[in-house]
């Protein structure tokens, strides 16, 4: 790949940058807000699954890690069975960063094309990891929205990660 460093870093300083703006949301929530009619757990679970689900190459492949289970794919919406915690929450976040920054420190020309394919799409690799930053991106304008209503506050942006992982 041409510049494929720069490519690389450029790819993981957006997603990194995604990452960072879910986790300060996170970070900033009340623990008394985290489990109430704010229900600001569930948004936080529910990005970091699917992060973890559209990181993953190969979709029919995909386990969660303990303790989260495959609620997020009911088609009736089921929760999950239990509120999860504001650190366990965090820790699969950090469980995404890992993957992602695995992921994307590989990258070439090539693997950029390769197809992602399950049940509803077929975008190539560049394509989920941009449909997987605008994913997060939602779900932290929406985090920050709750948090402005709850406590007047909201994590500002951020423009680059600032978790240098190895790229």
């Amino acid at each position: 790949m041409d510049n494929s460093i720069s490519t690389r870093e450029s790819i993981w300083n957006q997603f990194g940058a995604s990452l960072d703006m879910l986790e300060n949301a996170i970070n900033m929530c009340p623990d008394e807000h985290w489990d109430t009619e704010l229900n600001f757990w569930y948004p936080s679970y529910h990005c970091i699954f699917w992060t973890d689900y559209y990181l993953t190459m190969e979709p029919s492949k995909f386990h969660p890690p303990t303790p989260f289970t495959f609620s997020e794919f009911d088609p009736n919406g089921k929760m999950p069975d239990r509120t999860y915690t504001k650190m366990e929450v965090l820790t699969y976040l950090e469980h995404c960063r890992q993957k992602a920054t695995l992921l994307i420190s590989e990258l070439t020309m090539d693997k950029l094309n390769e197809r992602w394919i399950n049940e509803y799409k077929n975008y190539s690799l560049l394509e989920i990891l941009i449909y997987n930053i605008r994913h997060i991106q939602h779900h932290s304008a929406q985090l920050n929205l709750l948090l402005r209503q709850a406590i007047n506050n909201a994590p500002t942006w951020v423009s680059q990660t600032n978790k240098l992982n190895k790229i």
